[in-house]
């Protein structure tokens, strides 16, 4: 079935290549789809497009489709196009001639584009959740490790003393900076399409602003062509979001393969945590990590992939945008995969506690000496140079410690403020107002 056909049936090759993966990738839409149809049929009512007594048919069908398919028992039939069309079929093959009515005033371009927004809301929401849990682990292994020295590096060399704890921390609140992405990545797909149809509105008696309403939307996308022009453009706003979360999480990961190897030996990981080598039996390897950094540098390409299928359309409506789904839709699932498996990994990983001991990373404590003899009345670059004469002849010793004590250093590292940073970027995300009006609908 397609909602377009007339009297000619295209030929099969047509047919297998312009339907594409819509089908398995629709199923993953048809909850959104159907609650898109629930706040549609609704309004046509109030605009007295449908009768109630249609809509009292078309409710508990629609919910009842709405839990096949989020259980997972919703399917596309082969010979129909996509989830649009599947609905449609099933609302005509349970209710007859009803059925043919709740496409009244729309367009299948405008019901992708609020599909795959409805889908985004909730995603967004679950990569938000998911972010707070990697955040909290990370600030309790923060404190818990604040004291444990770690050498810093700069050009890959030693360079001033850190901790463990500062590590740790510094990707805590870099989750903090990407909330920020994800709440504007969050707006954009809090404007409703629905109603712009095929890009140039509809002459039935819609009203907008209810199905705004019914969906929780905060706003709508106003103008109609705008509305399908967002198309790749909302897309890539999300996954650029997406992506910075992606180059947080694989740069820890990065660091974890590197701070595991035998020349650094900063980390140890158990062995149910590594894999080993078919030929070489003293092999530990962390290919968790690396399979952490290779998921999302690859996610890190997608917006340049989302940009490169949209990025020289003219105004309207074109089926480049059907591969969009292919490249963003399972984006959230590989994302929110290496965010779970890093919070299982994380809490295992043991920390070397006696790298302060090492001589390797003796010349750490280089600028500590300089500032203490700062602190002795000797002006800075005397004492820079003083200090660059004794590492060139061999007799640097330095046996104090760390003295630092300003906000965000080894000394002091105020996580108590990066949590309270957290906190209200976290806050700022309506989720409630969502849930209320989806609640709503399928009450």
């Amino acid at each position: 079935m397609k909602l377009w056909k007339k009297d000619l049936d295209d030929a099969p090759e047509i047919h297998r290549f312009t339907v594409g993966k819509d089908r398995e990738l629709d199923l993953v839409l048809a909850p959104w789809d159907i609650i898109g149809t629930l706040a549609h049929v609704t309004m046509l009512t109030e605009a007295g497009l449908l009768e109630k007594a249609e809509l009292d048919l078309l409710v508990p069908a629609l919910k009842k489709l709405h839990k096949e398919a989020a259980e997972g028992r919703f399917a596309i039939d082969p010979d129909v196009e996509d989830v649009h069309s599947q609905v449609e079929m099933l609302l005509c093959r349970e209710l007859g001639e009803v059925g043919k009515k709740v496409h009244t005033g729309r367009s299948r371009n405008d019901q992708v584009a609020l599909d795959i927004k409805l889908f985004s809301r909730d995603r967004i929401e679950s990569l938000v959740h998911k972010c707070e849990k990697l955040f909290k682990l990370l600030q309790e292994r923060s404190e818990a490790l604040k004291d444990v020295f770690m050498p810093g590096y700069t050009h890959m060399q030693v360079a001033m003393p850190s901790s463990f704890g500062l590590w740790l921390g510094a990707y805590a609140e870099s989750l903090a900076d990407d909330l920020l992405l994800l709440k504007a990545a969050w707006e954009v797909c809090d404007e409703n399409p629905l109603g712009s149809a095929a890009g140039y509105g509809s002459s039935a008696p819609i009203s907008r602003s209810r199905t705004t309403q019914l969906l929780g939307f905060g706003s709508m996308n106003v103008n109609s062509i705008y509305a399908q022009m967002a198309r790749g453009r909302g897309e890539r706003t999300v996954a650029w979001a997406c992506s910075s979360l992606a180059e947080s999480i694989g740069r820890l990961a990065a660091d974890c393969c590197l701070y595991s190897s035998q020349n650094f030996g900063f980390i140890s990981l158990p062995e149910d945590c590594t894999t080993g080598s078919s030929i070489m039996p003293q092999k530990k390897n962390p290919d968790v990590f690396e399979l952490i950094r290779a998921h999302c540098n690859r996610i890190q390409g997608i917006p340049a992939t989302l940009r490169h299928i949209t990025g020289n359309l003219t105004t309207g409506y074109f089926r480049d945008m059907q591969l969009l789904k292919e490249v963003y839709l399972p984006m959230f699932g590989e994302l929110e995969d290496c965010i779970d498996i890093l919070c299982f990994a994380l809490p295992r990983i043991k920390v070397n506690e006696d790298l302060r001991d090492n001589p390797l990373y003796a010349q750490a404590f280089c600028v500590e000496k300089v500032n203490s003899l700062v602190q002795e009345g000797i002006p800075f670059r005397d004492a820079y140079r003083h200090v660059g004469m004794e590492v060139k002849e061999g007799g640097f010793h330095y046996e104090g410690k760390p003295l630092h004590s300003h906000e965000g250093s080894i000394g002091r590292l105020c996580n108590a403020d990066i949590a309270a940073k957290f906190a209200s970027r976290l806050e700022a995300f309506p989720f409630d107002r969502v849930h209320r009006a989806i609640d709503g609908l399928l009450a």
